[in-house]
């Protein structure tokens, strides 16, 4: 449990301009992390472009992050989909060595009732050998998993924590209030952060935390010590990088911010694209203000 208190960082997958996946950024990026003192790193979430990515490349970027931390840090694996069996099987056959937990987002687009997604995660629970790590994000999902749906998996067996991407405080303040003791509430957004851990919660998994992993975990690790007023500027301060991190969606944004940085280009694999040339250039003001401060 005390390993997810603090920060945790869903990592980018850097690539090639041919689109092929960039080793030796990733190499560089787990560094940025670890230097930046982060508590953990999530390997294949949403950051990831995982939606485009090989059951064969997954599996190489699994084996090759855990190899380069080399336990340095606790990782996180997401495996999640919406075909229950498949998620099932997936965290059956997963080569645990290195992680400490599984990350598995709320089933998408089939649209399943809250009974549906109980059984769901019960299922995965049921076979993983890792304890499970919830993930309730509407805006990509299509469905969102309401707070007694969390509270009744909260209470099954290996179910250690939800990270809440659902940007409604009715939900947060129902789980923070009610959830068991050794149940973890994590944001997963980065601008409600400090707010969400002054209701309780043990931290983020971000998105920003890829460009900016010192800032952000200094002001995390502020806030978790109850230091609220210290941790507000810090909090402001990364507000303006935030926004400008998702406008032309993620992870665009902060990997235009890690190519100004010098750790991996800003190539994505379509669907997505690269931000715009205006939005770019407020990313690197941004960015030379948060490293000036630093």
């Amino acid at each position: 449990m005390s390993s997810f208190f603090g920060t945790g960082v869903a990592m980018v997958t850097p690539f090639l301009e041919d689109g092929s996946v960039d080793f030796s950024a990733l190499e560089k990026t787990i560094e940025h992390l670890i230097n930046g003192k982060v508590e953990y790193i999530v390997v294949m979430g949403t950051t990831a472009e995982s939606a485009t990515l090989s059951k064969e490349e997954k599996q190489e970027i699994f084996g090759f992050t855990a190899q380069k931390v080399n336990k340095r840090i606790p990782l996180v694996a997401g495996l999640g989909g919406n075909n229950t069996a498949e998620v099932v099987k997936a965290v059956s056959n997963f080569d645990v060595e290195g992680y400490e937990a599984v990350l598995s987002v709320v089933p998408y687009y089939n649209k399943p009732n809250q009974e549906g997604i109980y059984q769901h995660y019960k299922a995965v629970a049921e076979a993983s050998k890792l304890p499970i790590i919830l993930y309730n994000v509407p805006g990509r999902t299509g469905i969102t998993m309401s707070a007694a749906t969390t509270l009744r998996l909260a209470k099954e067996k290996n179910i250690i924590a939800t990270k809440e991407a659902s940007g409604n405080f009715d939900i947060f303040n129902e789980i923070a209030a009610n959830k068991p003791e050794d149940f973890l509430l994590i944001s997963g957004d980065d601008p409600v952060t400090l707010p969400m851990i002054a209701l309780g919660a043990a931290g983020i998994i971000s998105v920003i935390g890829n460009a900016v992993p010192f800032q952000l975990s200094e002001m995390v690790r502020k806030c978790l010590k109850g230091d609220f007023k210290s941790a507000h500027a810090a909090h402001f301060g990364l507000l303006e990088f935030t926004k400008l991190c998702f406008v032309e969606g993620n992870p665009a944004g902060v990997k235009a911010a890690m190519k100004q940085l010098g750790i991996c280009k800003d190539h994505l694999r379509l669907p997505l694209v690269k931000v715009t040339d205006q939005t770019r250039a407020q990313i690197v003001n941004e960015i030379k203000k948060l490293f000036k401060q630093a």
